[in-house]
Order: structure tokens, then sequence, then C-alpha cells
């Protein structure tokens, strides 16, 4: 039905009323109660959760709904732009809840406009942050040397304060044959390590043990604590304390005054004397049950030593200790539950107050937010409230004792523009507390504000080559209005050009770019924006933003001079060339090279530097102005032709370059130049490595073809000849077997040219000469006969008879070359 009446009134035209229902309406849809959970220990500004999300708040509805938080400021904290729930201070999970299983912090959620409040719940997870510890550094134990193998010695229970399996304990003995250890598992499944003494023990042997107990819990990363167990052997006292229950428990009011008594142990030792009697002592437990408690070492009473505070601890566990006068020991639990009374009053807070409240609200519209909390339990912490005053208000109960303040009928402000009541808060205890609070509503009118930019002007800047759907700015715009009359839209005012370049979102007033930005085509450009209310009729502002395009280095120099047609060129003619006399000294001015960069700033600031050269010491290229100079005098050693490559860089990160190729001929005029060109024509540049390898290679391989073929002609030469002149200079026969003598082991290999030449003792050359070619007649008539030959070539007499020229000889003389 309310469903049609709505309905009904939007086709009637009411539009207003049904977007502020819808808006309750939404409200009611999110949950009453978010439940997180985060460990403990997290750093400040640690995320807990996303609180607005999880409200079914989307981010542009945050300014207006203003989300935030009514309690437990100190350990949570909310972003108010995008919503998430953060952590404000480090939890310690021990501090905030003790020994407890499980640790929660309950506190409210508040949205306005419309008003509402949310129950959140943010459990925090143990970790393992504490390690087992022993209330002492050294254990004693006394133990007589008649005592049996078997026999089982109670040790200290080790304290964790973590919880679950954190706080699970095992622990472990260091090796000794004597001992070993045991666990005693209690009803309550807690466990005791015990020493059981493995074999019997001799004093006049050995009379003290040193052990270690360790304690490890069973977190992810183990933490563990150790004790040193000092065990002296003795005579006497074989009978350790044992109390007449393991585990008592007591239950006390709390506010108890201090020195009432709890609860009394008892120990009984069947050793005699001093071995028999026992005293009382504390465990291992925390300062804080000391604070509290106290017990008495003769009788064992246990009394109360400071206040109890229910709200604070509703529940004690402890371990106390009977220990005799031979030092052996027993150990009991100790529970104490704590009973509440009625000793708090409710606690009123306001969490928001709508005021002033518009006055065409509907009835029914939430105008304050009120938790009521009462410390107590049980029928001590149930609350009730109402409201006393006249007005047109009532009050309505929600979950987790929180109350809203809601109108109940039509508000005039003609009649009325301020509502004073009283909220009343009484608990269910015996006797009755009671608290009071005094809220103030004012009535106001809407909608009298027109949206104020944050800034008249803005400026943006934009690096060129920017991704289209980059964002540029954000404007922002506030009205001091509420709900729709205060919500902003944005859009562009009026068109042009330059309305072209970007578009803004109307939601958040952020600008992004439609277009990728050109700085060398425009560097700046202008929009206006509007902001629009919600209100009716709507009010509006604007504001210009000016849009400066960033430079980027996205353009490499460009080479004006040399042309780039001509680096390469198919011909002398088609590459330009820069005539050097050979006369130059240093420092002449062989060329300029000048290039150009489309960019700005640093981006365009060029530097020169010369990159390959045929000798790169006569040539020198100046770093800022390009002029390529000569960095010494030219020789006549230098090439005639000579080809520059010089690079051309800009400034900018990562730079960009060029280069330039520039050919220059060294001659003293164009005319002298010009066979130069002509010779070799493009051959003046330098020939591809590529190239020049394969021009060595086949170097190699026909100086290998040639070598080869001289060497096996030689040994063919060789093989007829018979064994060379050398060898037959180391045979037994030192004449020539023909008649005449040939001088002994005479080789010489320093002439220009060889020579054969026999010689008989004692007579002139005569039978074994023969002609020289006519170049060296002349020469061999000057030099005195040789008795030898030279080495590696056959001897003429080998082959021709006597007084016979040799073989070669009658052939027919070719001139030497």
């Amino acid at each position: 039905m309310a469903g049609g009446r709505r309905r009904r009134r939007w086709r009637a035209g009411e539009g207003l009323l049904l977007a502020l229902l819808l808006c309750c309406c939404c409200c009611r849809a999110a949950p009453e109660r978010l439940r997180y959970a985060i460990p403990e220990e997290l750093s400040r500004g640690s995320l807990v959760g996303p609180l607005a999300r999880d409200l079914g708040l989307s981010p542009a509805e945050l300014p207006a709904r203003q989300l935030r938080l009514s309690s437990e400021k100190r350990y949570f904290a909310v972003n108010g732009e995008n919503g998430n729930l953060y952590v404000s201070e480090r939890l310690d999970r021990e501090e905030l809840c003790g020994e407890l299983a499980s640790c929660a912090v309950s506190f409210e959620a508040v949205v306005q406009n419309p008003l509402n409040i949310f129950h959140v719940e943010v459990a925090i997870h143990d970790i393992n942050d504490n390690s087992p510890s022993f209330s002492k550094a050294v254990l004693d134990l006394e133990i007589g040397e008649w005592t049996l193998p078997g026999a089982r010695f109670p040790l200290e229970v080790a304290r964790d304060p973590d919880v679950g399996s954190n706080s699970l304990l095992t622990y472990q003995l260091s090796e000794d044959s004597s001992f070993s250890l045991a666990m005693k598992v209690s009803k309550g499944g807690k466990k005791q390590p015990e020493l059981v003494l493995e074999r019997a023990l001799d004093r006049e042997k050995q009379s003290s043990f040193q052990l270690v107990l360790t304690a490890t819990d069973g977190g992810d990363s183990a933490r563990s604590g150790s004790v040193q167990i000092r065990v002296n052997v003795s005579d006497a006292n074989d009978n350790a304390p044992v109390f007449n229950k393991s585990a008592y428990e007591s239950q006390v009011r709390e506010n108890l005054p201090v020195g009432s008594l709890v609860l009394q142990v008892r120990a009984a030792d069947a050793d005699a004397g001093s071995n028999g009697r026992v005293s009382y002592f504390f465990g291992n437990v925390p300062e804080s049950v000391r604070a509290l408690f106290s017990i008495d070492a003769e009788s064992g009473e246990v009394r109360i030593a400071g206040p109890l505070d229910f709200e604070e601890r509703s529940k004690y566990s402890f371990v106390l200790e009977g220990r005799d006068g031979g030092g052996l020991t027993g150990h009991c639990e100790v529970q104490i539950d704590i009973i509440d009374e009625n000793d708090n009053e409710p606690e009123i807070t306001t969490l928001s107050m709508s005021s002033p409240v518009p006055e065409d609200a509907p009835p029914g519209t939430v105008v304050a937010l009120l938790k009521v909390r009462d410390r107590d339990s049980g029928e001590n912490g149930r609350v009730r409230c109402e409201l006393s005053g006249e007005a047109p208000l009532q009050i309505v109960a929600s979950s987790g004792g929180s109350y809203k303040v809601v109108t109940a009928g039509a508000l005039d402000r003609e009649r009325a523009s301020e509502h004073r009541v009283t909220v009343i808060a009484t608990d269910g205890g015996s006797p009755a507390l009671s608290s009071r609070a005094d809220l103030a509503l004012e009535v106001s009118d809407v909608n009298d504000n027109a949206p104020v930019f944050e800034e008249a002007a803005y400026s943006a800047y934009v690096p060129e080559n920017n991704a289209a759907g980059e964002p540029v700015l954000r404007v922002s715009a506030r009205d001091a209005d509420a709900g729709a009359n205060g919500r902003v839209s944005y859009a562009l005012s009026g068109g042009g050009a330059d309305a072209a370049f970007v578009s803004v979102r109307a939601e958040t007033g952020e600008l992004y770019a439609l277009r990728s930005f050109d700085y060398e085509r425009c560097r700046e450009f202008a929009v206006e924006v509007r902001a629009r209310d919600g209100g009716t009729p709507a009010r509006s502002a604007t504001a210009t933003v000016r849009v400066f395009v960033l430079d980027r280095n996205d353009n490499a120099p460009r080479v004006l001079w040399p042309a780039a047609g001509g680096a390469e060129g198919g011909g002398a003619g088609a590459a330009p060339f820069e005539v050097v006399p050979r006369s130059a000294e240093a420092g002449y001015l062989v060329a300029k090279v000048v290039a150009v960069d489309a960019d700005a700033g640093r981006n365009a600031w060029l530097s020169y530097e010369l990159l390959r050269a045929p000798e790169p010491a006569l040539f020198r290229v100046e770093a800022r102005s390009g002029e390529v100079r000569t960095a010494r005098a030219v020789s006549e050693r230098d090439a005639a032709k000579q080809r520059l490559v010089a690079v051309v860089k800009d400034h900018g990160q990562p730079a960009l370059s060029a280069t330039a190729t520039l050919h220059v001929v060294l001659a003293e005029s164009v005319r002298d130049a010009l066979p130069e060109l002509g010779s070799e024509g493009p051959a003046a540049a330098d020939p591809p490595a590529e190239l020049r390898f394969s021009l060595v290679l086949a170097l190699a391989l026909l100086s290998a073809a040639f070598l080869l073929s001289a060497a096996v002609t030689l040994l063919a030469r060789l093989r007829r000849a018979g064994p060379p002149a050398v060898l037959r200079c180391l045979g037994a026969r030192r004449l020539s077997a023909s008649g005449p003598a040939v001088p002994a082991d005479f080789c010489e290999g320093t002439l220009p040219y060889s020579y054969n030449l026999c010689v008989a003792p004692g007579r002139a050359v005569a039978e074994g000469s023969w002609l020289l070619p006519p170049a060296l007649q002349l020469s061999a008539a000057t030099e005195e006969p040789l008795g030898g030959e030279t080495c590696g070539k056959r001897s003429p007499s080998d082959s021709a008879g006597p007084g016979e020229p040799p073989d070669d000889l009658r052939a027919p003389q070719r001139p030497i070359p």
C-alpha cells in the first residue's frame, strides 16, 4: 500500500517527497550491523574495510551524506573521500580483552541527509606476539636419593597471554638419562608439565642436575621461553604437597571491600616436620592479578587486595603453588567469577543532531540519533527511554541500544522556529538508576545558497602526447545547503573549439582530456565549467579553467645543412663537398652544420659532436655552434678525400639525435679538387664493413693458393734434382765426383740475387762459368769468385758435364724483371 501511495503521489507531481522516501528506504536496506575482522597490532592507517560501500554509499554521495564515527574514535577513523575504515591507533588484544577467547570493539557509524545510524563491530584476532614465560629464572627441586624411578614432580606452568592456538604450549626437556618429561592433563584440558625420574639417584655419585625446560606456543611463527631446573639430591622429603582439589571456584560480587575473603585452599604433605609443612604462593600469574588478590602463605586464604570491577573483567583464573619445607611443590587452579551489581547509570550520547531541520520535512524524519549505554549486565543494563516536553517529536528504539528522535507531525517554522525536549533513560536495576539529556531542534528554510568554487580560475599543466581519457584536474564547488539543494553537478559552459579538448564528469568535477595534445600545434586553451545544485529553482556558478600544454622531447633534430640527399650520394656531383686548402692551419672553418628542433626549452637545445672521421685528430666540431674546423694544420700525408659524420643531440630526456655527413676534399682550389672527385666518385666514402671483410678474405685465399702452388712446384723440382746441396755438404765426400772441387759448406742467402758457382782448387773460373743477365754482368765482374752455392738451389754441375754450361743456361736467357 505504501508503494502504491508513493506511485500515486509521484503521478500527482510530488517528486521531492518520493525522492526523500526512496532515500530513507535505501538507508533502511543497508545492514543494521556490520562486522569486520582484523588482526591485532596493525599499524596506524591500516585498512579495516570499505565502510561506505558496505553501507550502500557511493563515493559521490559521501560529501553530502557526511559519513562519520560516533564513538571509538580512539581506535578507528573513516576517510571522508572514499569512505574506507582505517585503524587510527595500535590495537593490543591482550590489553583490550585480556584472556577472553573472543575480542571485539563495537561502535556506531552515522550518516546525514537523511540521518541514520549503523552499528559496526570489529573483531580483533589474536596474533602470536607474546612468548611463553616463567615466573622464575630457576626452578629448584629437592629429590631424595631413595625416590623410585617413575616418580613425578610437577613443574611450573608457563604463561602465554595469547589465546587460541597461539597459547597452546608444548614443553621440551633437555636430554638427561636420569629424567624425562611427562604431561598431566587436567579436566579443563590444561597441561601440567611433570619431571619424571627415569632411574634411581645416588647422591654420592652426583648430588645435583642442571636441566632446561622449554615451552613453545602453537603460533605460525612459534615463540618459546625456557627456565632452568636445578635438581638437588637429598636424603629426605619424598612426598610433595597435594591439594585437596585440583581446581577451586568462587563467585564474588564486585565492589567488595579490600580484605574480603574469596576462598581458602588446602594442601596436605605426608612428610613429617618441616618437610610436611606447606606454604602457599602464587604461581606464574600476571601483575594485574597480584594487584587484585593476595594469599596468606600459612593459611592459604585468598583475599581481595584491590577494587573489583565487573565491567573491566568478569573472570579471573590463576595457579597457586603449595611448597613444603623440603622444596617440593604442588599446584592447583583457581577460578574466580565476578558478579555484577547495578553501580552504573545509563549514559546518553548524542551521536548526531540534525538542526536546523527544513520546515517541509515529512513526518517520521530523523532529527537526532542517540546512543544509550549502561555498563552493567542483565537487568541492570537493560534501559528504556522516553521524551518529556511539548514538541511534535517522538523517540523510537533501534537495535544495539540506539534511539532515533523523529518528527511526529508537520513542522511550521512560522509558528515555532525551535523545539526543546528532554530524553530520560532508566535502567532495570533495583534500585533503578536514570540519567537525562536535553535536545534543541531548530527549523529552517532550504536552497538559499548558490554553489561556490574553491577558486575563481583554475590552471592545469598537462604534458603533450597524453593519452585520451587522462585526468587534467578537478574543480570543486561547495553548496552550503543540504540534501539535493547542496548536491552539485558540473558541466562545460558554452562551446567553441576549446571545448572539444576536454570533458567534465558531472558527479566529481574531474576534467578529462578528449584527445592527445600537441605542444607544437596548441600551447594553451581555456574552458568554462558551470556548477549547478539540485534545488528548485536551481542555482549555479561558473569558473574558468586554463590548460597549459607542456612540451615533451618528441621531435628529433632536423639537419638543414648539409642536405640529407647528398649524404650517401650516388656520384661526386650529387654529394655536396667542401674544399679545404692543404695550406689551412688549425682553426680553419670548413663548414657549419645547421640543424633545428621543433621542441622548446631544453628539448630544443642542440649540441654537436664529431661521430666519425678517417682522421679524428684533423677536424673538430664546435659543440654549440656546429662549426666544423681543422684541429691542426693540414699535412701532405692526409688523404685527399675525407668523409665526416657529425651527430646533433638535443637536451631532452631521453635525448634524440640526428646525423649529418660532410664530404671534404683537401685541395688548393675547386679545380684541383675535381680530379679527385671524378677518380673515385662514390668510392670516396668508406666502403661498408662487409665489403672490406670480403676483400680481405679474397686476398687471403689468393695468397694461400699462391703459396700452396709455389710449394708444390718447389717440391717437384727438388725431387727431380736429387738431394739438396745442403745435405750433400753434410756427406763424407767434400769434392765433386766430376773432377773440379767445390769449396766446402758455403751457403749465403742475403744477396739480392742467387748464384750457382763451381770453382776448381787453384784454378780460375772458366769451365763452370755461364753468362749472366745483362743487368748483372757488371756487378758479377767486380765480385770475387765464390766457392759455394745458394741454400736451396741445385748446382749446375750436377746435371752438366765438365766444360759445359748448365742445362738452364742452354735455354734462351730471359731478362730479369
